[in-house]
């Protein structure tokens, strides 16, 4: 099984995200998407 990826965000990588993630043009697949990726810079 191969390793797990870790992705490290700085603060304005982790705001837009934020903002996809909390916007009303973006599809329900994009706003989980960028969800995860928040949750894995944070070691979830």
């Amino acid at each position: 099984m191969p390793a797990r990826l870790r992705v490290f965000l700085n603060q304005e990588e982790d705001r837009t995200l934020f903002e996809l993630r909390t916007a009303t043009t973006v599809s329900q697949k994009v706003k989980d998407r960028a969800e995860v990726v928040r949750l894995n810079s944070r070691g979830w």
